[in-house]
């Protein structure tokens, strides 16, 4: 990788910092040559600073680095693309992104994993959830079953929104099984990755 950092006056560079997982942008930083240097020999994001005129990683305060993915160098050779893992919020203001953007894992599946999860606690009179997972893993799986059943019926007939619905509502009973398998959504996602790379 030839990076041109050559091409400014400063002789720095933008890097972009995506978490490699949710694909979100998080942030915008530069860095010279010490600092990439620097963020491939720790594997913790570095920038140069230019408010403080020295090397900076990120979480150096904070705590919340970012823990180093890939480096990948645009086209022009100017610009570098950082795929980061972030652990905690990325801006200084406390928000997951620089531009106020929440950084949910995955997509809104994985927030509703973590919703299905605090209600496991939940007084089964409060909470619909609650009260499958009170009624036992045997119950759970069943009513999976169930809704699976309802999802195949609904394909065979050309109602959209029916479909839809059931979809939703297999998928809903699917994370609660899940969760009450003490498994995740990433665990599935995982062996869906190994598949795929066959």
């Amino acid at each position: 990788m030839e990076v041109n950092f050559g091409k400014y006056a400063d002789g720095l560079v933008p890097a972009i910092v995506q978490d490699k997982d949710t694909l979100r942008v998080l942030m915008l930083g530069f860095m010279n040559e010490a600092a990439l240097a620097k963020t491939r020999e720790t594997g913790k994001v570095t920038f140069y600073s230019r408010s403080k005129q020295r090397l900076w990683t990120k979480g150096e305060e904070s705590g919340h680095f970012l823990l180093l993915g890939e480096v990948l160098l645009d086209c022009d050779q100017d610009t570098l693309l950082i795929k980061a893992t972030p652990q905690g919020p990325t801006c200084h203001t406390g928000t997951d992104t620089c531009w106020g953007e929440t950084n949910v894992p995955g997509d809104f599946l994985f927030y509703l994993e973590g919703v299905i999860a605090s209600r496991k606690g939940a007084s089964p009179e409060t909470s619909y959830t609650a009260k499958l997972f009170a009624r036992g893993i045997n119950k759970v799986a069943q009513k999976v079953g169930e809704e699976a059943v309802e999802l195949v019926i609904e394909a065979k007939d050309n109602d959209k929104a029916l479909f839809l619905g059931e979809a939703a509502d297999l998928m809903f009973h699917y994370l609660v099984l899940l969760r009450a398998k003490g498994y995740d959504l990433a665990e599935v996602v995982d062996v869906l990755k190994q598949r795929h790379a066959k």
